[in-house]
């Protein structure tokens, strides 16, 4: 959706009687988790993410070409918009200027008549009030009426009244915070991390530019795209090799709910679609996913039969229309309803129909005029339903062994005696050597060990059928017994706990990645439920006299070999954790009460997705960079 340069035609319809009050400011620092989720680096981003959604909603309401995002030395953050400015004149009920009552009462805005703005992202959040509430200080200046005006807060209380300090040639607003110490585990912003969020709100709304400048360490980034969705499809399929050039773009509007979708097909076998309601990433999918599956699968098959491609009696599933495909799906709505675990599944009844409808009509009309497009794509789509038919037999096949003898589960696996998932957890261990130590090491009520031989099949070059032949990959569904690709169901999943557990060299470390494109591909709601993590066994044991002390880093060896003295010290660096015995493991890798483990999480599925492509894909020119560019970063590499 390209911006408007006309920010005057409608700017005397957002004053102060636009804004709605519909709660009081008190319970923000009480309980900051509930509305900004935590208070870790995610929620310290989640603040600069709910001022940057203000500037944005003036973006999609036509009055704002530019943002501006500045990291400051001082541990400040600004963000600054060319958009018609928030209002300063007096609120009729309030008797304070509409800023101040937008910053110091939660969930006020012009957002919730309608009216102001018809539709809006910072909606999904809490508002600026809730940053101000959760900052030591914020000044905001705004420019409007010809004029610039200032106002500062502290801890979200009003600190200064709101005066003119100049003139203004344009309009716009700066908000500055400092984030209070007192609330956060850490105030330092992620320059990485914001600049990602950045330029996926830049893809996601054509024509905008932002801005964002890191003055600690002089970084400086600027994001236009005026391909908007269609160019974040190929931005993701950069290290992939598409069926064809351009992404297919699709375009409508109805009942008030833009539609916009780009997708492009690949020579890959995983599917990849983000989804976004009103330029939140809804993670969980939701309507407006069901109704472009729908649509897509539909046309497929009814341009596949017109054209004689395949049988009327054949058809192609959901899962063979999307094999290979790049997705972005992006809808504004006026009233977005999220739900779902994390709040970020759309959940808007209306959006199904609206959706499917668009997708259809153009889809159907872009394989009309495009029938080399159209064929390649089906041509890939009936492969995959060659090859999905020949994995159900094989997990059929699977099954019924399973069903039908008494030892379903693997050999290799030694199983726990618990039967509640929740009080269970799996260690997925390298080699049978360090798997026999482990076995001896575990506890046995709640630690169940299946060791894996050799390197896994890297799923990332394999279709299903192909993955299903696997050995160590069947025994791994089977033990977690969640099933896997459409019989997925996490309800099933025998372990809450699933830990990678691999030598601390670059077998282990490409074994560990094997296993995480594995998840992340074919079981990622294991990862988005919070079920896998990664064991961290000590790279040291320091030896003095009878004392024993372990290391798990580099860092922590220099730290501890200075406590206790170089003295007929002795250090053992661990190469692998068949060189520990079965009570050294249980105590510095096994021990809920002292292991140090790694949850894996998913911060942005985007990049995840690029850097799974750049790892274990085809292409080698990319991974040659990432090596390149991340040498530096290596801590410990085992030549």
């Amino acid at each position: 959706m390209a911006m408007k340069d006309n920010k005057t035609m409608l700017e005397s319809s957002y004053n102060s009687d636009k804004i709605q009050v519909l709660e009081g400011l008190e319970s923000v620092r009480k309980n900051p988790g509930m509305y900004i989720g935590s208070t870790d680096v995610r929620g310290l981003h989640h603040l600069v993410y709910e001022v940057v959604d203000n500037a944005v909603d003036e973006a999609l309401a036509g009055y704002c070409t530019a943002v501006q995002v500045i990291i400051h030395k001082n541990g400040s953050l600004s963000v600054d918009d060319n958009g018609r400015g928030i209002p300063v004149d007096i609120h009729e009920k309030y008797k304070i200027p509409g800023v101040e009552v937008i910053l110091t009462m939660l969930y006020s805005g012009g957002k919730f008549d309608g009216q102001a703005y018809k539709v809006s992202g910072g909606l999904h959040g809490v508002g600026v009030s809730c940053v101000n509430a959760l900052s030591k200080w914020l000044e905001v200046k705004v420019r409007r009426n010809g004029k610039e005006y200032e106002q500062r807060f502290e801890r979200g209380k009003t600190a200064s009244a709101l005066k003119v300090i100049g003139k203004a040639n344009d309009t716009g607003t700066t908000v500055t915070f400092f984030p209070d110490k007192e609330i956060f585990e850490t105030t330092e912003f992620d320059y990485d991390t914001i600049a990602t969020r950045l330029r996926e709100m830049a893809f996601l709304n054509a024509g905008l530019q932002i801005e964002i400048t890191d003055e600690r360490t002089d970084k400086h980034e600027t994001y236009r795209y005026d391909g908007g969705v269609s160019e974040f499809v190929l931005h993701i399929n950069k290290n992939k090799t598409p069926l064809h050039q351009k992404p297919i773009y699709i375009q409508g509007e109805k009942e008030s709910t833009q539609v916009e979708i780009a997708l492009q097909y690949t020579d890959g076998y995983t599917e990849s679609i983000f989804t976004f309601a009103n330029n939140i990433n809804t993670i969980e999918g939701g309507t407006h996913l069901v109704g472009f599956k729908g649509a897509l699968t539909r046309v497929l098959n009814d341009y596949g039969r017109k054209n004689k491609l395949f049988d009327e009696s054949f058809g192609l599933s959901g899962e063979d229309s999307r094999e290979g495909m790049t997705a972005i799906i992006s809808v504004k709505i006026r009233k977005p309803q999220f739900e779902g675990q994390t709040k970020s599944k759309l959940g808007n009844s209306e959006v199904k129909g609206i959706v499917e409808s668009v997708a259809y009509e153009k889809l159907a009309e872009f394989f009309e005029e495009n029938p080399p497009v159209a064929h390649v794509i089906i041509e890939k789509a009936v492969l995959s339903s060659k090859a999905r038919e020949a994995a159900r037999k094989a997990r059929e096949l699977t099954r019924r062994k399973g069903l039908l003898e008494s030892s379903a589960l693997p050999g290799k696996l030694a199983d726990c005696s618990s039967r509640d998932p929740a009080q269970s957890e799996i260690y997925l261990v390298e080699g049978d050597s360090a798997g026999g130590s482990a076995k001896q090491a575990r506890d046995k009520e709640f630690q169940a060990i299946l060791p894996l031989r050799g390197k896994i099949l890297n799923v990332e070059k394999a279709r299903l059928d192909k993955i299903l032949k696997s050995e160590e990959i069947l025994h791994l569904i089977t033990a977690i017994g969640s099933g896997i690709a459409e019989e997925f169901n996490i309800e099933n999943a025998r372990y809450h706990r699933i830990i990678l557990m691999t030598d601390a060299d670059v077998d282990g470390e490409h074994i560990r990645t094997l296993l995480l494109t594995f998840f992340y591909r074919y079981m990622r709601p294991l990862i988005e439920r919070g079920y896998l993590y990664i064991a961290q066994p000590p790279l040291y044991k320091l030896t003095k006299g009878k004392s024993v002390d372990y290391a798990y880093s580099e860092q922590e060896r220099m730290q501890k070999a200075k406590q206790m003295g170089e003295t007929g010290l002795g250090i053992q660096r661990y190469k692998g954790l068949g060189e520990m015995n079965p009570q050294q493991l249980w105590e510095t890798t096994m021990d809920p009460d002292h292991r140090v483990m790694l949850q894996v999480t998913i911060e942005n599925a985007v990049e995840a997705d690029e850097l799974f492509t750049i790892l274990m894909g085809e292409a080698v020119e990319p991974r040659r960079l990432f090596i390149e560019q991340h040498a530096k970063d290596v801590v410990n590499l085992d030549i």
